[in-house]
């Protein structure tokens, strides 16, 4: 990409004007499902959606933006939203283009990156769902959708800055004690997570999202729910083995009131014993 913008105002800008691409494989699966609209449902359109961060974010954004006077409530739901705009005005309003593969044509070596983070996030929603039910959170699909942008920022650099985002990543691997965001500063010039602040506040984002930047909220259940589900996704992604899991343990045991071996079986850190096994 040519002519990228030098400071945060500016990719704040690029980014709410430039259109968001989606995954090859959630074009291809919404194609599908186009092919036999005797079986369209918005239950499995949104089944699709919600693995496709950039497209969740797409359709949000859409709603958010469009939303009734009398709507006070936020629209979290995939499959409500869905529902409210209705099947042939999602794919008429939100085609599945661009495609992440082609914006990315000439920086192929990033496609690889942004699927691993992609898949971590996948995993974070996950964690965060369950938990959110175990915790009876009567809100649980606004946990997974929020744990699931919880790197969009990141994700849309990948897209639109993939030579900057390479260049973090040499820069981290040479020295394996730098912190992501000095990194990020060094680079762009700002902290990504300054920069998902600023879009969850142009698009509307959910609330919970902009909960997760703010210290003042950091003991929140939700919040906490979040990050911890994240950081177990991110901390994991090589293998049970990295030092930090064990404080995740901890956090989560804390969060869902049960011992850390627990966690660990029910996350699939090890095998439960006969005597452990779930009533």
């Amino acid at each position: 990409m040519t002519d990228q913008p030098q400071d945060l105002p500016g990719w704040a800008d690029f980014l709410h004007e430039v259109e968001i691409p989606v995954l090859k494989h959630t074009a291809r699966e919404l194609a599908h499902m186009q092919e036999d609209e005797d079986k369209l449902s918005a239950r499995g359109i949104a089944s699709v959606v919600i693995t496709d961060p950039m497209l969740t974010v797409r359709l949000l954004r859409y709603m958010q933006e469009h939303k009734r006077a009398s709507q006070v409530q936020e629209l979290i739901q995939i499959e409500s939203a869905l529902m409210m705009m209705g099947i042939s005005r999602f794919f008429s309003i939100i085609p599945a283009e661009p495609l992440v593969e082609d914006v990315l044509h000439d920086h192929l070596d990033a496609l690889a990156p942004l699927l691993r983070l992609i898949h971590r996030a996948h995993r974070a929603a996950h964690y965060a769902y369950d938990w959110a039910l175990l915790l009876h959170d009567l809100h649980a699909e606004e946990i997974r959708v929020a744990a699931l942008l919880h790197d969009l920022a990141e994700m849309l650099m990948w897209c639109f800055a993939p030579d900057k985002m390479l260049q973090i990543c040499h820069m981290q691997k040479q020295d394996k004690t730098l912190r992501s965001q000095a990194v990020q500063e060094q680079v762009f010039g700002f902290k990504l997570l300054d920069l998902q602040q600023e879009l969850c506040k142009e698009w509307h984002l959910p609330d919970l999202l902009l909960k997760l930047m703010d210290e003042e909220y950091a003991q929140n259940e939700r919040v906490r729910n979040v990050e911890y589900a994240v950081n177990l996704a991110r901390h994991s992604s090589h293998g049970w083995d990295d030092a930090a899991l064990p404080d995740d343990y901890t956090d989560i045991a804390g969060l869902l009131r049960m011992d850390a071996e627990r966690v660990m079986a029910m996350v699939g850190a090890l095998e439960l014993e006969p005597s452990q096994s779930p009533e």
